[in-house]
């Protein structure tokens, strides 16, 4: 469809960030934008999705859904109009003529517009700053090809969302509210953001969430970024950091072996320092789940003997893994009946013993264990050969029994 006769240029906003015009540069190369969107016009020979020249189809109204007007041609075609088109409500089942702009392979719907309607009203109303509701009609390497007020728009990569999206074709054929970065009327360049608009809305989610979080408080979170010592949670409008020794019971080397981006996780407000902008948020995610300490510590009892796993050694002892969750310590001097100089001289990580309980403090979820405790019992059990002279007293005398008289 025709574009109106542009009016005298607007001069793209002045206000617009070195690092934002760059990326806009960036996206659209060697080209103009209206190069650009203008590849993926041109007809292909021999593909039935080609753009033709401008065509009249009478239809019949199938249903009004929002804005959009459905239209059906017959029983294999079928086409979709704004309802701003309109001079006046249509009715489901009325007959009228229509433009067909162009065919949405993904929706397998033309895209229609009304002969007559004047557009040059909307084109004019456009400035920078305003925030529209803007049509996807299709990707490039740069970004979204969008349409607004029936002209052709470029939304960059960076400016669809928060945070980076590797898939940007599940946006085409939605609408999408959105801000007018820059606006070029001489030609006909139209820039528009999505992430202002999530930007702006985030804000207003914040402050609702500051207003009534607390500590203790538990919620959904997505989880945005893995570090190494730990995740970055939306709590929405809000991030919090789940610290690494918060992600689970059980001792972890990274993140990532519990937990991904994109998902979604049940955390508890652990901290909140009001004194930063934005306010800092501490996060857990096993305060939410059952400690298996207690479960644990309720089956043992000083005295018990038990097996584990080595899980780290340390200077002053070894720590051993009980149950996933619950380790205990045996201590240097309880590695052994000899004196230790280094713990690895015993035990090794990963390494599977056996072990006495000497103590179990749950006040402060501690658990000491023995193996020296467990070698000096097992060798008090251990029977003792008779020497020759005590042989020989039994021998003559019967069973020696102690004791006077």
């Amino acid at each position: 469809m025709a574009q109106q006769p542009l009016d005298r240029p607007t001069p793209a906003s002045s206000d617009l960030d070195a690092k934002l015009q760059a990326e806009i540069e960036a996206a659209l190369g060697d080209m103009s934008l209206e190069d650009m969107l203008d590849i993926a016009d041109r007809p292909k020979p021999s593909s039935s999705s080609a753009r033709t020249e401008t065509q009249l189809k009478t239809g019949t109204i199938l249903q009004i859904h929002g804005e959009d007007v459905f239209v059906e041609f017959g029983p294999k075609s079928s086409g979709i109009c704004p309802r701003s088109q309109f001079d006046k409500p249509p009715t489901v089942g009325e007959r009228l003529e229509f433009i067909v702009e162009r065919f949405d392979e993904k929706e397998g719907l033309l895209i229609l517009s009304r002969q007559g309607a004047v557009h040059k009203a909307a084109w004019e109303s456009l400035q920078v700053g305003q925030v529209v509701e803007a049509r996807c009609t299709g990707t490039n390497k740069g970004g979204l090809e969008m349409e607004i007020a029936n002209h052709k728009a470029f939304m960059p990569a960076g400016q669809v969302g928060l945070r980076h999206i590797g898939d940007l074709s599940v946006f085409i054929g939605e609408k999408i509210p959105c801000e007018i970065i820059e606006l070029d009327r001489a030609r006909g360049r139209i820039i528009l953001s999505r992430r202002k608009q999530l930007e702006a809305e985030r804000v207003h989610l914040r402050d609702s969430l500051l207003a009534v979080i607390k500590i203790g408080q538990q919620q959904p979170a997505v989880i945005t970024s893995i570090q190494p010592y730990g995740a970055f949670a939306d709590l929405g409008g809000l991030d919090g950091l789940i610290h690494i020794s918060d992600i689970c019971y059980e001792r972890i080397k990274h993140p990532s072996d519990r937990i991904k981006e994109g998902e979604q996780v049940q955390v508890q407000v652990l901290k909140i320092d009001r004194s930063h902008d934005p306010p800092r948020i501490g996060l857990g995610m096993k305060q939410c789940l059952a400690d298996p300490y207690h479960a644990k510590a309720a089956e043992l009892s000083a005295g018990d003997t038990v097996t584990g796993r080595v899980t780290r050694i340390m200077p002053f002892g070894a720590f051993v893994e009980l149950a996933p969750g619950v380790e205990g310590l045996v201590h240097i001097s309880q590695l052994s009946t000899e004196r230790v100089a280094k713990v690895s001289q015993i035990v090794k990580p990963n390494e599977v013993i056996t072990v006495k309980v000497l103590d179990i403090d749950t006040q402060h979820r501690r658990i000491s264990l023995s193996l020296r405790a467990l070698k000096q019992e097992q060798e008090s059990q251990v029977v003792r050969p008779d020497d020759p002279a005590i042989r020989k007293l039994k021998q003559k005398f019967g069973e020696l029994k102690g004791g006077i008289g």
